[in-house]
């Protein structure tokens, strides 16, 4: 068995003290850039993890971080993910730490917007950021790094930003596999239907762009023919969608249905209650509403992107990076796991239960 490294190993390692490892483990500061540098290169060549849950015993600081996301609603995307995050906090109970949500309605830059300005004014020491909108969040975290304030992505990583790490799916990947499915399961000639959500704004999500583009790349590159076609939806006015689907479905003939967020129940609903069965459905997120839909055979594949780990490391991570100042993995892209009616329940058991 090798043999467990200790401070005055990693010390000795490093040509410091002991005493000034302890202090960069510990976050307590008073280190010299030359002594973190040499004690945070022998900590990754060991790959020394702390006893986190005996060491914050001794903690006596309070980290204030700041979680923002969008609305989270039961059983949605969005709830899965601040249940991992909730989850890390259990886990790591005897870390002092004092979570502050921030929520904001992902279908309108200027809810966005009007919540980043609202974090700012605050002093925290750290965030977890769920984005949506590319620009918004380029601006928003150039500000805290001015700040100084580090910071760990959910869902999606943003371009020409820097933080400290992001867990999310690869979105190019999964609107590519989008694209393969739907095209293995309607006739060659037969249409598309993308659901295209309005946003206040005008401004597209981060991952359905990224989504679209790789939904977009199969399609050219195995010369479909398809028609493809935008079906307009309406979150913030869904009094409006029944007209707007009865419209769509009256006018354009449809083999299959590639829904790139996590809204496909509102199609499948519809091709439910109007007793639609020819229309075939690719969507995303093992949503309640789409789990209920994929069972009832409206959705036939459904793509999850494991949302609870997703929160469940950005916060453990967030949280040894703030206490021990360990290296960390920028790039985590989780599995994308390709759901049908007789998968799911296995699915949905195993992250109910999972204890990382």
């Amino acid at each position: 068995m090798q043999r467990k490294v200790r401070i005055k190993d990693i010390a000795v390692m490093a040509g410091v003290s002991a005493g000034t490892v302890d202090r960069i483990l510990h976050n307590r500061g008073n280190v010299s850039e030359s002594a973190l540098k040499a004690v945070e290169k022998v900590l990754k060549e060991v790959d020394y993890k702390p006893n986190i849950h005996i060491s914050g015993l001794s903690l006596k600081r309070q980290y204030k971080i700041v979680i923002i996301t969008p609305l989270v609603h039961e059983g949605g995307y969005w709830e899965s993910i601040v249940n991992g995050i909730r989850k890390t906090l259990k886990a790591y109970e005897n870390i002092k730490v004092n979570p502050i949500f921030h929520l904001y309605n992902q279908y309108d830059i200027y809810s966005c917007r009007s919540t980043f300005d609202a974090v700012l004014k605050e002093n925290v020491d750290a965030a977890i950021i769920g984005p949506t909108f590319k620009q918004e969040t380029q601006l928003f975290t150039k500000k805290l790094a001015e700040k100084g304030i580090p910071y760990v992505f959910v869902d999606s990583e943003i371009d020409d930003t820097a933080p400290i790490a992001f867990f999310s799916s690869n979105h190019y990947v999964c609107g590519y596999v989008m694209g393969k499915l739907i095209s293995h399961i309607i006739p060659p000639d037969e249409g598309i239907g993308i659901l295209q959500a309005l946003r206040v704004g005008g401004e597209s999500a981060n991952t359905t762009v990224l989504r679209k583009k790789g939904f977009g790349d199969y399609y050219r590159e195995n010369n479909m023919k398809n028609p493809i076609v935008q079906i307009p939806f309406s979150v913030l006015e869904p009094e409006k969608n029944d007209a707007l689907m009865h419209d769509f479905f009256h006018k354009n003939r449809l083999g299959g249905v590639v829904v790139l967020n996590s809204r496909g129940s509102v199609i499948a609903n519809f091709l439910a209650k109007n007793n639609i069965e020819s229309v075939k459905m690719v969507c995303v997120d093992p949503t309640l509403p789409n789990i209920d839909a994929l069972k009832n055979g409206f959705i036939d594949f459904l793509i999850g992107q494991r949302p609870e780990y997703q929160g469940f490391f950005a916060m453990r991570t967030l949280l040894e990076y703030l206490i021990f100042r360990n290296p960390v993995q920028k790039e985590n892209y989780l599995p994308l796991d390709i759901l049908t009616k007789e998968t799911i329940d296995y699915y949905t058991r195993f992250n109910d239960n999972f204890y990382l």
